[in-house]
Order: C-alpha cells, then structure tokens, then sequence
C-alpha cells in the first residue's frame, strides 16, 4: 500500500470516529486540558440542551457548572499521571435541570481530554424511591409489630398468613402457632358464621370497620374486641386476602359498663334524695317564715353532712358512730360529757345513712328547744347495738332536762322517723318520761 493509500484511510477512519461520536446518544465531548471545548456530540446536545454552536469554544466545566466530587486540581493530576479518571459528576444543563452522570475521561497524546458521560439521574431516583419505600415498608413493619393491637393478615380461604406481636398478646398463639391455621381458632363456636360473613364482604370488595365482637383466647377465655378488616389486592388489583386489625376493648366496655352503673345508681340516689328533701319542705312546719327557713336548712345540712361521708367511702355507705358524731358535735362544745354516744362500728347503705342522719337531727333539734338540751345540766345518752340478722336497734334518752310532755300534732321529725322504720319494716316507740324523752327504733340494714 502506498503512502498516499495508508493517510487516505487514517483520515477516513479518524472522519468516520468523529461520526459516531456525533452521532451516539451517549453524552461525548472532547476538551482541551487547559482549555475549551473543542467537539460537543449529539448525545451531548440532546442531554444538556446546548447547541454545537453554544458549547464549543466554551470551557464545559463553566457550562455546565460541574461538581466534582474531588477538587479539579486532584482530578487533573490523576488524568495527567494515569492518563484517566472515572467518577460520578453533577452537570447543570441549558434549562436549569441538575443531572448526575457517570463520567469517563481519556487524556490523548495532544492534551485532548475526551469525556464520555451516561445520565444516572432517572436511575439515582429510582434508587431513591427505592430506599424510601424500603425505609418507609420497614416503618410499616415497625410499627405492625410494635403495635398493641392485633395485625393479621388471611387468605380468602381464612388462613393466617401473617401474626404480629400484638395478636399474640392478645390471643395467646404465637406467630409459629398461629400462620397456616384457619382464623377461627380465636372464633367461640357460636360466632363461627361471623367469619364467613366477613369473608363474604370481603370478596366483594368492602371494607369492615370497628366491628365489635367476642373472640377467645388461646386458654379459652373471651376477650372483647373491635375489629376493622380490609381487602388484600396484588398488583392486578384483584383481592387475595384481607388484613385484619383486632383492637383489645375489653377493659373499655368494663369502663362504659361501671359508667353506666354509676350513672343508674346516681340517679337512684339523686331522685331518693330530692325525695327526702321534697318531703323535708312539704312537712316541715313552724310558727313564722324564719323560724320555717332555719327548719328546713337545718334538715337539708344534715342531709349534706351525710352525704360528704358518702363522698369519703366512694358511695358504699357511713359509719353510724361518725353520723351521730357529726350530727351532735354542736352540742358537746362546751361540756364534751353533755352528750355519750356508744355502739358498736356499723356501716349503713346511704338511704338507710340519711334517714338516720335526720332522724338525729330532728331528735336533737327537738331536745334544744323541749328536751334535754334546753337545760343547762341536761344529757343525751345515744346506743345501739347491731345483731348478725342485721337489725339495728337505737336507743335516745334524755335526762336531767325539763320533763317530756307528749305533743298533742304529730311533727316533721316524727313522720320522717316513721316512714323510715316502716320502709325496712321496723318498729318504733316514743316514751315521755319525767326524767325526759326515750326514743327506741328498731330496723333492717
């Protein structure tokens, strides 16, 4: 081959190698070391968006204000010393998008850099969308397994295929007992039909929520729960399963339960109340306006005072010594031995409680202004003794006072006594001696 021959076919082969880096889809540009641009590809222009025109001549690191993941210097001296340098770098292109490219350098004999770049970008995002559902699938799971409910996943066969830690809590199986068995080890027999009915929605596409029902533990015991299932798609869309949230309320319906106790056993007590003091008006009686007012708030204080003691014991009764107590304290200010109270401890349902609290109001308050108490060296003696039938029986006796006249009405605190012994089927007797007055009850408590 001649001379001649041998150049003509360097040069067709170096045209045909600038063809196909024109033509590549590949990002190619060649660059001076120290200088510019000096062939800008197709692939080049499609991914940064600069014309042939506006890249050549340019430096490209000023065009597509490159970021190095080492300083340029570094990177300069490696192409110089290896003759090469691979890595990945951040472009800017033309419309202000940032891409990361996987980058390749090759320094010629001539101090040409040629440079041959592939888009990373979509890939770098796929990858980031990856990590974060993986993040975001290992949150999930975190939580399923950290969660006080139970998380069950089934086929629409009813077969466990998933038991978090919180099923096992709550039912007793562990996750090795509890997948491959049908979910009805946890159904008492008598709700079996439930599961099919569930099974039923769930095939049709619906979702069930906060279904409240009986389950049964592992041990045989029933626990309350609410349950909130859903259907399991795959990535066709079509339903092969459910999950399964089983929500603990068994200590919830015990709490709505005592509420709704206590709320009935309120109103009892509340209308019982409104009663003794509808009564305490409608028969209270006296000779002027003030003298009725005093009468009637004196009754309804010894209601209170009773039911503070109510308050002290969560509603479960008082103490018959600290009601008589509370209700002559007023009188043993100045002489403690004016008034002796002794008995045994008995405690008194509250209806029984209060009956008795204004009974003792009404004979102390008849002992200030007729009895007893009316005279400087009179005395009140209160007993009681509680038998194992449990009845009560009360003993009020007066002495050194005025000498007890029988009245000729019968007053409030009288019939208060009377409808309270004839309620528990007691019994009861007034004596007006000369001594003073002697009251005996007898009653149920």
């Amino acid at each position: 081959m001649c001379p001649q021959s041998a150049e003509s076919e360097t040069t067709r082969t170096k045209r045909l190698a600038d063809l196909f880096v024109l033509l590549s889809h590949e990002p190619m540009f060649a660059w001076k070391l120290n200088g510019a641009i000096e062939l800008w590809s197709a692939g080049a222009e499609q991914l940064y968006g600069f014309a042939s025109n506006e890249a050549i001549g340019r430096s490209s690191h000023s065009l597509l204000q490159t970021k190095f993941p080492i300083e340029f210097a570094e990177l300069h001296s490696q192409l110089r010393t290896q003759r090469s340098w691979a890595g990945e770098l951040r472009h800017t292109c033309k419309a202000g998008r940032e891409v990361i490219v996987d980058s390749r350098m090759q320094l010629l004999g001539d101090d040409t850099v040629l440079e041959v770049n592939r888009d990373l970008t979509p890939f770098k995002a796929l990858l980031a969308n990856l990590q974060e559902s993986e993040l975001r699938l290992r949150s999930a799971a975190a939580i399923v397994e950290s969660s006080d409910d139970a998380i069950v996943s089934k086929n629409l066969d009813g077969v466990v295929t998933s038991w978090n830690e919180g099923a096992e809590r709550i039912f007793g199986y562990s996750a090795e007992e509890a997948i491959g068995q049908p979910i009805t080890i946890v159904i008492p027999h008598d709700r079996q039909d439930e599961e099919r009915t569930i099974l039923t929605r769930i095939r049709r596409g619906e979702r069930i929520d906060h279904f409240e029902t009986i389950r049964q533990r592992k041990n045989g015991s029933l626990v309350v729960v609410s349950l909130s299932v859903s259907p399991v798609k795959n990535a066709e869309g079509k339903i092969v399963g459910a999950a399964k949230i089983a929500r603990d309320i068994t200590e919830q319906k015990r709490s709505q339960e005592l509420i709704a106790t206590l709320a009935r056993e309120a109103e009892h007590r509340s209308k019982n109340l409104l009663s003794t003091v509808q009564a305490t008006v409608t028969l209270s009686q006296s000779d002027t306006p003030d003298g009725l007012k005093k009468a009637i708030e004196g009754r309804i204080r010894a209601l209170s005072n009773v039911h503070s003691l109510f308050v002290q014991t969560r509603w479960i009764g008082a103490d018959l010594s600290t009601i008589a107590a509370q209700e002559l304290a007023p009188y043993t200010a100045d002489s403690p031995t004016r008034v002796r109270i002794d008995g045994p401890p008995v405690l008194l349902a509250p209806d029984a409680a209060q009956a008795v609290a204004v009974t003792l109001h009404e004979l102390a308050t008849n002992a200030v202004k007729y009895g007893a108490l009316s005279a400087a060296n009179g005395r009140i003696s209160l007993k009681w003794s509680h038998n194992m039938g449990g009845e009560l029986h009360l003993l009020w006796k007066e002495t050194d006072g005025p000498e007890a006249q029988e009245p000729t009405r019968k007053g409030f605190g009288s019939r208060v006594i009377e409808q309270m012994v004839a309620g528990r089927s007691g019994k009861m007797r007034f004596d007006w001696h000369v001594e003073g007055l002697v009251c005996e009850i007898t009653l149920k408590v």
